[in-house]
């Protein structure tokens, strides 16, 4: 089964509901009768409508309002951020000043790693560019597979055009890589790292993937492997470095640099220091967004969708993690929570007549429209309408253009797709795969989430970029992929306890019959292919920004963080609990 690319959407038919009659009241001496008749009939359509409403059974949340303000850090003193500056001083002195080209790129790979690198974008494109254009990644007579596809990864990682072919001298005669390569278990990691930034048509290196990982595999199952190599390898295969957002998992990386014998001590001081700062920048942010969230009142006057503050703020410590950013993760932050307050009003607690209503609310943006929806909506759709203008005012201010019809336009396209989602359910309907995707990859709101980061980021707005964007360009559409198909392997068990419509893995079980093993095999799979389109994609002339494109990479990588141990957004569980603990309540000792 080839894989199925979402269509860009098609223009939205209004199709508007009429209003309803006004109720008369009765005035005559059997008034009182007809008024209680029309309040029974009343009551009893209100008790069906109240037993055709489902619950997502969303457990409350584990950071309350209390917990979120009592968050407090020493490294909001200054002392810390000069400390931070002088290590940063040192380690730039000494990435420019090495000799050795290898322990350039290793450095250059550790920064990277520790969540660092954003102080270093100007050295570390200067050393790469020389090693790129003195070819020394290639030209090495004594060159090895380490650092053969340790330069390979970083230099593609950084826009520089490589080719597949510096791994032709580690094959045989055959075309397949050498088996004494086994070997060398280091060099093994990094080939299967470097793999993972194939383009399409790179044979090479899609073999060179399922080689290394068979080999990393039996090593972890032989036991031959030291503690710490150990740990590397594992960490890998359940999420490669390409695949991985930088912030969330510098933690994890600065606690496994602690244990290598050669660490850099200047380095692993610096990786603390920055990560502790950072994360109190994080802390202050996130008790501006819950003073907001509270004063909405949505968790009251909508008690049926989830309470999801500090998950949704997590999101954006992936997909802008840096420090300057700190306004655009406040603002994205607010959007992915209406989002998912408006998410699991189509899911899980609106009538279908309620979600057209919704919809037509979000195609039309005026009173009339607003005057048919029901009481919760209102809410809702009033909270929507002032961050809207409030991030319009925003971007007219700093960068004098008028963005506000652009972000109703790309949630009344989310709100569409919802509402045809919703269709779906009460209609019982199974969509075919393509059905499917043509739609979902529009209600997972990469679009919706990207059009915001955009606007928020971008300085200078380029006219070409913002067409780009409104056209729903590649860079969004395959961004939007990684994130459906990742949040579908994550959640999809339980959105069809809930009774939800069939996932893409659902659509190809039901397609082509295969077990549910297998239509999650095909799902990842098709994320691999996307993936590889992604990685042409930094190869092509782009309307957009660096930072906009890393943004969007980083959607989609922030996608498989998230959900990489089942709903780690919606639904509780030990392994996002215990990350998110670390990455904001707690600071590296």
């Amino acid at each position: 089964m080839s894989m199925a690319i979402p269509n860009k959407p098609t223009k939205h038919v209004h199709n508007y509901a009429k209003k309803y009659p006004k109720t008369q009241i009765a005035s005559s001496q059997t008034g009182w009768r007809q008024s209680c008749s029309l309040k029974r009939t009343a009551d009893q359509t209100s008790d069906q409508i109240q037993s055709t409403r489902r619950s997502g059974n969303y457990k409350p949340t584990l950071w309350d309002f209390d917990r979120i303000q009592s968050l407090t850090s020493v490294y909001t003193d200054e002392k810390y951020a000069t400390r931070a500056s002088e290590l940063v001083v040192q380690l730039k002195k000494l990435l420019c000043q090495e000799s050795n080209w290898l322990m350039q790129l290793e450095l250059i790979d550790d920064l990277h790693k520790l969540g660092v690198s954003y102080h270093f974008d100007n050295e570390i494109n200067q050393v790469l560019n020389r090693i790129y254009l003195e070819h020394k990644y290639c030209n090495n007579e004594e060159r090895d597979l380490y650092s053969t596809a340790l330069a390979f990864r970083l230099l593609r990682q950084n826009g520089f055009r490589v080719t597949q072919d510096v791994f032709d001298d580690f094959k045989n005669d055959e075309d397949e890589f050498e088996e004494s390569l086994g070997g060398d278990t280091e060099g093994v990691l990094q080939l299967y790292e470097a793999s993972f930034l194939l383009t399409e048509g790179e044979t090479s290196l899609e073999q060179a993937r399922l080689f290394s990982e068979n080999l990393l595999k039996k090593k972890l199952d032989d036991e031959v492997l030291d503690e710490f190599l150990s740990s590397l390898v594992r960490h890998s295969l359940e999420l490669p470095l390409h695949w991985s957002v930088q912030r969330p998992n510098a933690r994890w990386f600065a606690n496994a640099y602690s244990k290598k014998s050669q660490a850099n001590p200047i380095l692993l001081e610096l990786a603390k220091l920055d990560f502790n700062i950072v994360q109190a920048t994080y802390q202050q942010e996130l008790k501006e967004i819950s003073r907001w969230w509270k004063e909405t009142e949505l968790a009251e006057k909508l008690s049926f969708a989830r309470d999801r503050v500090v998950e949704n703020y997590i999101w954006n410590v992936g997909l802008l993690f840096k420090p300057q950013y700190g306004y655009a993760r406040i603002m994205t932050t607010k959007l992915f929570i209406l989002i998912t307050v408006i998410d699991d009003v189509f899911d899980v607690y609106g009538t279908l007549e309620e979600t057209q209503l919704f919809k037509n609310a979000t195609l039309r943006w005026d009173d009339e429209a607003i005057d048919q929806l029901p009481y919760y909506m209102k809410i809702c759709y009033m909270v929507l309408d002032s961050f809207i203008n409030e991030m319009a005012y925003h971007v007219l201010k700093e960068k004098d253009v008028l963005v506000i019809q652009d972000l109703r336009k790309t949630w009344g396209d989310l709100c569409s797709a919802y509402a045809k989602e919703a269709e779906w359910y009460h209609t019982g309907y199974k969509p075919t795969m393509e059905e499917y995707i043509n739609v979902a990859w529009i209600s997972i709101s990469a679009h919706t989430i990207l059009t915001h980061v955009f606007y928020l980021i971008s300085n200078p707005i380029e006219k070409e970029a913002a067409e780009s964007l409104r056209n729903y360009h590649d860079t969004i559409r395959y961004s939007a992929m990684v994130l459906r198909l990742a949040d579908d392997l994550g959640t999809s068990p339980h959105e069809m306890q809930r009774g939800d419509v069939p996932k893409a893995v659902e659509c190809y079980m039901n397609e082509t019959g295969a077990s549910r093993e297998e239509a999650r095999e095909h799902v990842m799979f098709m994320i691999r292919e996307i993936w590889m389109k992604t990685n042409g994609e930094r190869f092509r002339e782009s309307p957009f920004s660096d930072d906009f494109i890393r943004s969007a990479a980083d959607l989609g990588r922030q996608a498989q963080y998230m959900y990489q141990h089942g709903d780690g957004h919606g639904i509780s569980n030990p392994e996002m609990e215990e990350r998110i603990l670390g990455l904001i309540f707690q600071p590296i000792v």
